[in-house]
């Protein structure tokens, strides 16, 4: 089966790997898939794609803008990162203080904490249009059928996008 990554690598000439605050900042405005993965060297949590995006910045830095702000609970990575977090004792007792002393937080707060609690790292590689990014993320998913991910997003037998 080997690494997850290996896997996915040779398949496109990718960015580096950036944390994702810095990736929020340095992707491009362009349709593309992104890859997540725990820490700088970790294995691979997620495959991701982005478009383009008409009230908001557009492209993989858009989207993973979204996610850097906290503002992607309830879609993709950033509800991937949350569930996890929030099944991990000791991510909830640190919220939970927080909480009892006084310091509620938004819901934008608690995902932007997941997602630096699961440490994510990204990089990227950009395609001519969302259609094209959409299609590459599903050939990816499908290679990585094998692979444990966080996507709920997977290939269904035949090789068309369903939901795990």
């Amino acid at each position: 089966m080997g690494d997850a990554i290996d896997v996915v690598w040779p398949r496109a000439d990718w960015s580096s790997w950036e944390s994702l605050a810095q990736a929020a900042l340095m992707a491009p405005p362009r349709p593309g898939v992104y890859l997540g993965r725990r820490g700088a060297t970790g294995e691979l949590l997620y495959v991701g794609h982005a478009g383009e995006r008409v009230h908001s910045q557009p492209g993989l830095r858009g989207r993973l803008g979204v996610y850097a702000r906290g503002r992607g609970a309830v879609s993709g990575l950033g509800e991937a990162a949350l569930d996890r977090a929030l099944a991990d004792p000791a991510f909830v007792r640190q919220r939970l203080h927080w909480l009892e002393t006084g310091r509620a937080e938004r819901t934008k707060d608690w995902a932007r904490a997941a997602l630096s609690w699961a440490n994510v790292h990204v990089c990227w590689v950009e395609r001519a249009t969302k259609a094209e990014a959409a299609a590459f993320e599903d050939e990816l998913l499908g290679l990585l059928e094998a692979h444990v991910l966080w996507n709920r997003k997977r290939p269904t037998p035949g090789g068309a996008p369903g939901s795990a």
